[in-house]
């Protein structure tokens, strides 16, 4: 039995190359405009293009060692077989939950529930862990998003 010559980082970098590039190419729909005076365009398009040069790293990275993947595997002790959605579960159930406690609740429900939920995505973190990171990003939101950037969402609202 043959070992595959890639590992995930490949594939997840080719993903990350056709969406930077999909969105920097929708983006040359709008007008993009210089970085004195950016246009609709001009943020879709950078972030399209720096996405694409990731994913480009990652898929540059992607190629598997000879023999070493496996052996790491099993020092670890885990199974890579069994695919784990834990990560993929807990992302969207952060954004979903993002949605609708910034819908109804404000900006530092939201934010707290997105960071508290997706760090609980990874094994390595603990909930007291995901508890100060949570804690941290909503005060970063606060200054960036709301402060700074002036976001018309309110930091706390109850109801619809």
């Amino acid at each position: 039995m043959s070992t595959p010559r890639f590992n995930k980082d490949y594939y997840g970098g080719a993903l990350l190359v056709i969406v930077g590039a999909s969105a920097a190419y929708a983006s040359q729909g709008y007008h993009i405009g210089s970085l004195e005076h950016m246009g609709p365009g001009y943020f879709p398009c950078a972030v399209g293009v720096l996405l694409a040069l990731c994913g480009l790293l990652l898929v540059l990275s992607g190629r598997k060692p000879p023999g070493g993947a496996r052996q790491e595997a099993a020092l670890v002790g885990h199974n890579h077989d069994i695919p784990d959605f834990r990560g993929a579960a807990c992302i969207i159930l952060g954004t979903v939950a993002f949605y609708f406690l910034g819908e109804y609740f404000g900006l530092l429900p939201a934010t707290f529930a997105i960071v508290f939920i997706s760090a609980l995505g990874d094994r390595s973190n603990s909930v007291w862990q995901a508890l100060l990171l949570s804690a941290a990003m909503m005060v970063v939101a606060v200054v960036i998003f709301w402060w700074a950037l002036q976001v018309q969402m309110p930091l706390i609202k109850f109801g619809g």
